[in-house]
């Protein structure tokens, strides 16, 4: 039996099971892109956050509290 399918192997069967592959594929796929997307906005806020963290320290040090 050969890895490679032929052209009489391509049942039904077969090439939904294809399809189901590539499917679980693409939505691994899209899924690591929303995780990186989300890693990317937490980066984003957190730096905001850092930057008006260090105004306000800097506007509290220069009215001497």
């Amino acid at each position: 039996m050969s890895l490679v399918p032929t052209s009489s192997d391509f049942s039904a069967p077969y090439l939904y099971h294809e399809l189901v592959n590539d499917r679980i594929r693409t939505l691994h796929r899209e899924a690591e892109e929303h995780r990186m997307a989300a890693r990317i906005t937490r980066v984003r806020k957190a730096r905001r956050d850092v930057r008006r963290a260090q105004e306000r320290l800097s506007r509290a040090l220069s009215l001497g509290l």
